[in-house]
């Protein structure tokens, strides 16, 4: 599914060019449980971020399903982001003013999907998430758990092949991480192929396959 050769991507900070990823070569099945660890600045989130096609990789070869990325046009990009790829963060990036039925239907807005067809994918989205109840309140209204629920939602409304997690319990209490990481295994068992950057070395092992980063290079990569 994932195919990644020869990946680098570097950045100049000051006077110096810093390689966050130095020739990467990766490969990730449809359906794997992986997680990336290392410290911070090892390249864990631009290496999610290449995968996501949220970045482009200054040399190097990704193939997506059998697609080649580099080089595509950034339409093309956000068509492949938007059918394969759902994205759950730290951070939420929920959008203030709407509600939480509104911001899981969002990506469909954007994909032009029909209202009765978003509708309908909403509302189980929901009832799957245990948001039902909470579906027309506001981000503020509603506890870290919920608005990650939410989040999870919205990435997986359009049904996504991929799943990429940057430190998706970061915020998070340790019962609602616990409820969090629970929620993303079920999506994995069902098909879904989870890919999560973490610190935390302990929610890092619960994963099948276990990566570690150091200096834009993989140090270890082994499974459970």
């Amino acid at each position: 599914m994932i195919h990644l050769r020869n990946i680098y991507r570097q950045f100049a900070l000051g006077d110096e060019t810093v390689r966050a990823l130095d020739g990467i070569d990766l490969d990730i099945d449809a359906g794997e449980y992986v997680s990336v660890m290392g410290p911070s600045g090892s390249g864990k989130s631009t290496l999610l971020n290449v995968v996501g096609l949220l970045d482009t990789p200054d040399s190097g070869s990704y193939m997506l399903d059998n697609i080649e990325t580099v080089g595509l046009p950034e339409e093309s990009r956000g068509q492949l982001r938007r059918e394969k790829i759902g994205f759950v963060f730290q951070a939420y990036h929920l959008i203030p003013r709407l509600t939480a039925r509104e911001n899981i239907a969002l990506p469909m807005v954007l994909a032009g999907m029909p209202p009765a067809e978003r509708r309908v994918r909403t509302d189980e989205t929901l009832k799957r998430l245990n948001l039902w109840s909470r579906a027309d309140h506001l981000p503020q209204q509603l506890s870290g758990g919920q608005r990650q629920r939410v989040a999870i939602g919205r990435a997986v409304v359009m049904k996504p092949e991929i799943i990429l997690a940057d430190e998706p319990t970061g915020n998070l209490d340790s019962r609602s991480g616990r409820e969090v990481m629970e929620l993303l295994e079920e999506l994995n068992a069902s098909g879904i192929t989870l890919m999560m950057v973490t610190h935390d070395t302990v929610l890092g092992a619960r994963a099948h396959r276990h990566i570690v980063f150091g200096d834009g290079r993989v140090v270890s990569d082994g499974r459970t």
